[in-house]
């Protein structure tokens, strides 16, 4: 397994920012296609928002619809991280986000072409 974890979610109004971190340890991230995903609240499913391919050097993350234009990943290779930057949030955008390497990316981000997961961090949008 490849074990990551999720931080800085929080609470935020509604058109406010926030950013995520997903780190690892013994693994070099970067070196890992890695995509971020979202639960919301009282739902079973996850959805995929992100998917950055591995040795990323053309930006060609694929994001969702749904966080398009609004959110961006950034990459911190000095301190191993990949940061998902999230700007004028929506209530909508509330729930636990996680980020998996164990998996691929192949065009829009798909829940079910990763697995393991961290424990996720959890973003309110709320007023």
């Amino acid at each position: 397994q490849l074990p990551v974890a999720e931080s800085g979610g929080g609470l935020v109004q509604p058109g406010g920012s926030l950013r995520l971190s997903c780190e690892s340890s013994g693994f070099i991230l970067q070196y890992y296609d890695m995509g971020w995903f979202r639960q919301a609240p009282g739902k079973e499913e996850r959805e995929g928002i992100s998917c950055t391919p591995r040795d990323d050097v053309d930006d060609e993350t694929v994001y969702s619809d749904s966080v398009k234009g609004r959110f961006t990943i950034i990459r911190d290779v000095v301190k191993n991280t990949i940061h998902l930057q999230m700007n004028s949030l929506k209530p909508e955008d509330s729930g636990t986000y996680y980020c998996s390497v164990e998996g691929f990316c192949s065009g829009a981000p798909e829940t079910s072409r990763f697995s393991s997961w961290g424990r996720g961090t959890q973003v309110t949008v709320a007023s």
